[in-house]
């Protein structure tokens, strides 16, 4: 479609926008509904969408395919998560979030592989075919064989409150002392996250003269560390006394992590390989026990709701972050605002969560 960098881009942001409020909405709708429903009818939607994409001839059509898979796909991750909450007790739930979580960097690797392959050999629209259909079937087997455990708390029946008292409560959540530190750790490190699944090889490439293969692979590197770091780090949450500490432990190794990609001369591939491996572990890791302690410290009738607005949060940083590392480099010809912005977050929101932790401490004694 000879479309240039600004169209590309703004593909990937349709399918991200959405859920900013998609996420909130799907949280109370989880809240109120099964997760079968939710989760399976938002998966449907995210097949059919893209299924429908290989019948459109414009970019605009795309576009707007996209922003419905973008709807559909907002309930998959509060849903996903809240399904985990209610299937395994404290002693297991970190253990069993991080294996759900490490399902998205592996589809995500698996996708990287499969659909470019499909697009080459049988077009672009092939792709969308392939992609859609997977989620289809996805959604069948979910909405099959998915069951709530048994005594699952009952959902709340929509007329049994006023909307106006629904949006009050929901909104009062936000001033918790354990929502302001969960939202500190979140926006810091998913903007890590996104710094270096999207920057590092340009990185490597422009500035340590590295060919791109090579820091391709190094990239792989830390997503396959990653992998690992979502399932150990939240195995290591379910042994400590405080659920939040191995998330707090990921904010100080990624601000190290980050000090030594950047001042240290680093000329050894296993050097960098190692760098990165510690950077995908922690950078990428954080988020099984970080959900796990979200879904935690929620209200047992409002799990759905919370998994969302901290995630959507999050979706915020997503959304903004990635343009802004580029137009500080843009504008300084340098990586090193980007990463210096990374690191300033990151230990900013590590003096928050500590000051919350604290907060949250002495309530706890009182």
């Amino acid at each position: 479609m000879a479309l240039s960098a600004l169209q590309i881009g703004a593909l990937v942001s349709a399918a991200q926008l959405v859920p900013l409020v998609g996420l909130l909405v799907a949280g109370e709708l989880l809240d109120r509904f099964s997760e079968r429903l939710v989760v399976g009818v938002g998966t449907l939607v995210v097949g059919i969408a893209l299924s429908a994409a290989v019948l459109v001839e414009s970019y605009w059509a795309i576009l707007l395919f996209l922003v419905i898979v973008g709807a559909g796909y907002s309930t998959a991750q509060p849903g996903g998560s809240k399904s985990v909450a209610a299937w395994f007790d404290k002693s297991q739930r970190g253990f069993a979030m991080g294996i759900r979580q490490a399902g998205l960097p592996l589809g995500g690797a698996l996708a990287a592989i499969i659909l470019p392959t499909v697009a080459i050999t049988w077009g672009w629209r092939a792709s969308f075919l392939v992609g859609g259909l997977i989620a289809i079937f996805g959604a069948l087997v979910f909405m099959l064989f998915y069951r709530a455990p048994a005594g699952a708390v009952p959902v709340a029946r929509v007329s049994e409150v006023s909307v106006t008292n629904v949006v009050l409560s929901r909104l009062a959540m936000i001033r918790e002392p354990v929502m302001k530190q969960i939202m500190a750790s979140g926006i810091s490190l998913i903007s890590v996250q996104y710094g270096i699944l999207i920057f590092t090889v340009l990185y490597l490439h422009s500035r340590l003269q590295m060919d791109v293969l090579q820091a391709a692979t190094l990239l792989f590197v830390a997503q396959g560390a990653g992998v690992a770091g979502r399932i150990l780090l939240a195995a290591w949450s379910d042994r400590c006394r405080s659920r939040y500490f191995p998330v707090m432990v990921c904010m100080v190794a990624v601000i190290l992590g980050l000090l030594v990609l950047v001042w240290l001369p680093l000329r050894s591939t296993l050097m960098l390989g190692c760098l990165m491996a510690w950077l995908g572990f922690f950078g990428f890791g954080w988020y099984g026990p970080w959900v796990a302690y979200v879904a935690e410290s929620a209200p047992a009738d409002k799990t759905g709701f919370v998994l969302g607005l901290a995630m959507a949060i999050n979706q915020l940083a997503i959304v903004s972050i990635p343009p802004l590392l580029g137009w500080l480099l843009d504008i300084s010809g340098s990586f090193m605002l980007g990463w210096s912005l990374l690191i300033a977050m990151t230990l900013l929101g590590l003096l928050m969560t500590i000051q919350r932790q604290g907060e949250i401490n002495e309530s706890d004694r009182v």
